[in-house]
């Protein structure tokens, strides 16, 4: 398959999600100088760091990460553009699949039983076609051999994008706007949300008060970037 392989890159060549450069053979999604640079917090080294802050008095979590920092304009913001925007599933499978190495030798995040994505509501996942933090679940998944649950936490309430939206009013639009379904599967469990990007913390601090009306639950955080403030 091969030569196959190669004449098809000639025709549709794979390039970088990153910098539009053409990716070379044992390069995948990202080209390796932009993986090289792209702004990686190692938040999962810490259990102090300014993602699980974004809680601190919000919500009871036992740990959070994200893997890089997120700005505007930077090609992280490209990446979770694709990924959400674009149809470009094999960006959050990718990222997740890197994470999922980090946090499956991290003493932080070892303990962790089963994964759930921050669902998306019916009427957004149609028009999406997929849930994007789900794909980035799935990738998680793989490396750290867990089940990934994308059923127990249902969005009820359909919200319009949070991107313009103040902190307050992130916090009003996603209040009590989750529900769950056969959450007995996750009565003692320590368990693993994530989501894309945390911003202001407001979606998953609304997921996280839902899920902590599981008897004996403990809800760690991971997402694929965090804004910086």
């Amino acid at each position: 398959m091969s030569l196959l392989d190669d004449f098809i890159s000639l025709i549709f060549p794979k390039i970088c999600a990153c910098c539009g450069n053409s990716l070379w053979k044992h390069e995948e999604i990202i080209c390796t100088y932009c993986d090289f640079h792209l702004p990686k917090t190692n938040f999962h080294l810490e259990q102090d760091n300014p993602a699980s802050r974004t809680f601190w008095g919000r919500a009871r979590i036992e740990s959070a990460t994200a893997y890089y920092y997120f700005n505007k304009g930077n090609k992280v913001q490209r990446l979770i553009h694709l990924l959400k925007y674009k149809g470009r599933r094999d960006i959050g499978i990718f990222l997740g699949e890197k994470q999922g190495l980090l946090l499956k030798n991290s003493p932080l995040f070892g303990a962790v039983e089963v994964i759930i994505p921050v669902p998306l509501h019916k009427k957004k996942l149609m028009k999406r076609g997929y849930n994007q933090s789900e794909q980035f679940a799935v990738g998680l998944g793989k490396s750290m051999n867990l089940p990934v649950n994308p059923y127990i936490l249902s969005r009820q309430k359909y919200t319009e994008t949070q991107t313009k939206k103040s902190r307050f009013n992130r916090w009003q639009n996603v209040s009590e706007m989750f529900a769950l379904e056969n959450s007995f599967l996750l009565e003692g469990k320590h368990i693993l949300l994530v989501d894309d990007v945390i911003t202001t913390g407001a979606t998953l601090e609304s997921c996280i008060k839902t899920l902590s009306a599981i008897p004996g639950i403990k809800i760690s955080v991971a997402a694929i970037a965090v804004t910086m403030h």
